[in-house]
């Protein structure tokens, strides 16, 4: 299917449609993951031994960032006229 629709669109192999709010979602993820992981660096550069909690708490943070990446699917664009 997403083959016929690239020649609808008249695409080359090397191109791709995305839909522009899934493209916002994942440069929003992306920059909480960013966050995630500059604030663990600095917690841990600044604990260089962190306590199991604060470990455990950091170690949620970045899980938290991460799981939207990782169960992000991309859906395929409707064709004209659906």
């Amino acid at each position: 299917m997403s083959r016929q629709r690239a020649r609808e669109l008249e695409l080359s192999d090397n191109e791709l449609v995305v839909v522009r709010g899934e493209l916002d979602r994942l440069h929003d993820d992306l920059y909480v993951l960013a966050c995630a992981v500059d604030d663990v660096d600095r917690d841990l550069a600044a604990t260089p031994t962190p306590r199991a909690g604060e470990l455990r708490d950091m170690l949620e943070w970045l899980l938290e960032a991460a799981r939207p990446l990782r169960d992000r699917e991309f859906s395929a664009p409707a064709a004209p006229g659906s």
